[in-house]
Formats: structure tokens, sequence, C-alpha cells
């Protein structure tokens, strides 16, 4: 199913054993457009602060009940780093959020495990070969670009002959967790209109000007499947706007 993400904001995370706290944002991967982690902000049982899920963590939200399913404990997310002094988030980082929620990282090529009964950490464990390797991915291992989504929201989109208006929004899919469109707002070019732009239809982003560059050219953007924001994107839609921009998807 697709979400717009700033709808998600505010839900409710229902951890394994009580409520945890509320969504806050999303981090996800420049390159890729996938979502890594999901930032919960928490607060109403310890001082408030934010702090990171991974996305094999993550039920499927639910819209009646605004909540969001997690397999984690209060236990584990109460013991978790604070994001707030490690910003941006490094690789290490990440890796030292996987040891501490016991499960594989995301780059490990056989996938995530599954969840695995947590064990609070020791500092006087034994070395294992997973401690190796890890030590091995901070050393030559060039960090992630990871972004928040929602300080995207708001980027100028540039088509190769002018812009043509500003990130609105994400579509992410909760089958895979990836970013599948993002919503433009073209109030200043073509009033009263949103469009879908896929994110394989970028060229390059310009993160300091908060400029997103498309490789299509205006008129492409305004002749693509007209979107309805108040409508589901189904998989018709998905099918003719492929079709329309030559994008084979590939399924994750």
């Amino acid at each position: 199913m697709l979400w717009d993400a700033s709808a998600l904001n505010g839900y409710a995370i229902a951890g394994i054993d009580g409520h945890i706290g509320t969504v806050s944002d999303f981090l996800l991967e420049d390159t890729s457009w996938r979502v890594r982690w999901l930032v919960i902000s928490v607060g109403h049982w310890f001082p408030r602060r934010e702090v990171l899920l991974p996305t094999s963590a993550l039920g499927h939200p639910d819209a009646v009940k605004q909540e969001f399913p997690v397999r984690a404990t209060m236990r584990q997310v109460r013991e978790s780093p604070d994001i707030a002094a490690h910003l941006p988030v490094s690789r290490q980082m990440e890796i030292g959020l996987y040891d501490h929620y016991a499960w594989d990282p995301y780059w490990n090529s056989i996938g995530a495990r599954a969840i695995a009964p947590w064990v609070p950490p020791t500092s006087a464990r034994e070395p294992t070969q997973r401690d190796s390797d890890n030590a091995v991915l901070v050393a030559d291992a060039r960090d992630p670009h990871l972004r928040s989504v929602k300080a995207m929201i708001g980027h100028h989109i540039h088509a190769t002959d002018g812009e043509i208006g500003h990130a609105e929004d994400f579509l992410i899919d909760d089958d895979g967790w990836i970013v599948r469109y993002i919503k433009i707002n073209t109030e200043n070019w073509w009033p009263g209109n949103r469009v879908l732009i896929s994110p394989r239809s970028i060229r390059q982003i310009d993160w300091e000007e908060k400029l997103i560059n498309l490789d299509v050219n205006r008129l492409k953007v305004k002749e693509s499947p007209p979107y309805d924001p108040s409508t589901t994107v189904d998989g018709a839609y998905e099918e003719t706007f492929l079709t329309y921009y030559g994008i084979k998807w590939v399924q994750p």
C-alpha cells in the first residue's frame, strides 16, 4: 500500500508491550530511495528525544487507529542510542543500532533475519565474527546517503527546461519500504494541479540549494497521466504511469 509520508507523522507507535511514541520522520537512502529508518519521537514515559528503528521492525500502519505497529519493546527503544547527538547518521552508528537490537543490517546480502529476542548489551561479551565484519565495514565503507523525508519536503523541482513546482510529499510503499513517487505541487507553474514523478526521473539533487533536477522536460510532465490526490494510486494507474515514462519497475 502507498502512504503519504506526511500523513504518517504523528501516528502512535505500538510496541510489543505498549505505546512507545509517535512517528516523527523517515530516513531514506538517496541512491536507492529505500526508507532505512523510522524516526520515533518518545517522551511520555521518559525524557523526550528521538530514536531510530530499522524498517525490518515495522509492521503495516493502520489508518483507522492511526497506529504504527513495530516489533520492538519499550525497553529496547528506551535504551537505544539518541540520534540527536549523532547527526548525520553514519554507517558506524547504524551498526551500533543494529547491534543494540541484535538484528542483521539491511546491507547484508542475505537480508534481515527474523526478529530475535532482545538481549541487553554487555561490555564484557566476547568478540564475534560479526564484530570483525563490522570493523571492516566501518573502515572501508562510505557512510550512507541518508536523508530526512521531512527535510526534503519543499525542495524545488526543475525539469530540463525550467521549474515545475516543489516537493509536497513522498508516496512510500509499505511493502518493501521504498519511495515510489514524489508528489509535486505545481501551483506557480500549472495552477490547480499536482503531479507525480518517479525517483527514477531524477537526474541530480543539489542538497545545499534544495533543488531536484529531472531528466524530463515540462511538457513531458504536463502530459503525464493525471493525478488526483483524493484517490488511491492503484495498479492500473501505476501501469499507465510507468509505461508513459518508460520505467520498468522491479518489485523489491
